[in-house]
C-alpha cells in the first residue's frame, strides 16, 4: 500500500450511531474514507469486502463486542486496530495489548487526538513495510523473515500478534547490536508511549514463550541490563 496514492480506509465499528456519523465526517475531513458498522457481525463482514487499511474498534457493543471481533480479525490477517474504551482500566490495556491492539483512546475523546493517533499507526505500519526487504534471519530452526513478516521454526509458522512482531523485527534489524528500551518503545508503540518500560518487558516476554526453546534461559532474545536488548 502506499499511503500517497492510495486514501487509506478506515473501518470503525461502534454501536453508537451518532458517533459513527461524526467520526465520518472528521476522516474525510482528514483525506480518509470512513467505512461504517453499526455491530461486530457487520464490521467482520464490511472488512471481508473492502480493503480495509485499519480499524477504529468499540470494546462495548451488542451481539459481538470488540474482544471477539479483535479475535477473529487477527486470526486472518494483522491489520492494525486502535480501540475506543469507555474505561481507563488497565487490564483493557493489557487484554488488548495481548490480542495485538496497537493504540487506545478512552471515550470522551476529540476527534483531532482520534486522528493524529491513526496518522501515527498507519505512519508506522507503511515504514515497516517500506523496510522489509531484507534477506530472512536465520537462527537454528528459527527463521525470521522480515519481507514476508513471518516466523517460522522448523518450517512451521509461529504465530505473532502484529506487536510481537514489530517489536522482534527492531531487533532483528540489527542482529548482535543492542537496542535500548527507549528506542524500542517509539519504534513498536509510538512516541507518546516513551515511558512506558513495562511495556517492553511485557512483550519481551511474550516472544521469549513463544520463540525460545528455555523461556527462563534464554539464547535468542538477550538482555542488556540497564540498557536494552539484542538478538543474539
Amino acid at each position: 500500500m502506499n499511503l500517497q496514492t492510495k486514501t487509506p480506509k478506515i473501518l470503525i465499528i461502534d454501536d453508537d450511531q451518532t458517533l459513527l456519523s461524526l467520526l465520518e465526517k472528521h476522516f474525510a475531513k482528514a483525506d480518509y474514507q470512513a467505512i461504517r458498522a453499526s455491530n461486530g457481525i457487520d464490521g467482520l463482514q464490511a472488512f471481508y469486502e473492502e480493503q480495509i487499511d485499519l480499524v477504529v474498534l468499540d470494546v462495548m457493543m451488542p451481539r459481538m463486542d470488540g474482544w471477539t471481533v479483535c479475535e477473529r480479525l487477527h486470526e486472518i490477517c494483522d491489520v492494525p486496530i486502535l480501540m475506543l474504551t469507555a474505561k481507563g482500566d488497565e487490564r483493557d490495556r493489557l487484554r488488548g495489548f495481548r490480542l495485538g491492539v496497537d493504540d487506545f483512546v478512552t471515550k470522551p475523546f476529540s476527534a483531532a487526538e482520534l486522528i493524529a493517533r491513526v496518522g501515527a499507526i498507519l505512519n508506522r505500519s507503511q515504514r515497516g513495510k517500506q523496510g522489509e526487504r531484507s534477506a530472512p534471519v536465520v537462527r537454528g530452526d528459527l527463521v525470521i523473515d522480515l519481507a514476508e513478516r513471518r516466523v517460522t521454526r522448523s518450517g512451521e509458522v509461529v504465530h505473532l500478534t502484529p506487536i510481537e512482531f514489530r517489536l522482534l523485527a527492531a531487533l532483528a534489524e540489527q542482529p548482535g547490536h543492542m537496542v535500548t528500551v527507549e528506542t524500542l518503545l517509539v519504534k513498536v508503540w509510538g512516541s507518546e508511549y516513551a515511558d512506558d518500560v513495562e511495556n517492553v518487558k511485557r512483550y519481551i516476554h511474550y516472544l521469549r514463550q513463544k520463540l525460545e526453546t528455555e523461556p527462563a534461559k534464554p539464547q535468542l532474545i538477550m538482555t542488556e541490563r540497564g540498557f536494552g536488548y539484542y538478538l543474539s
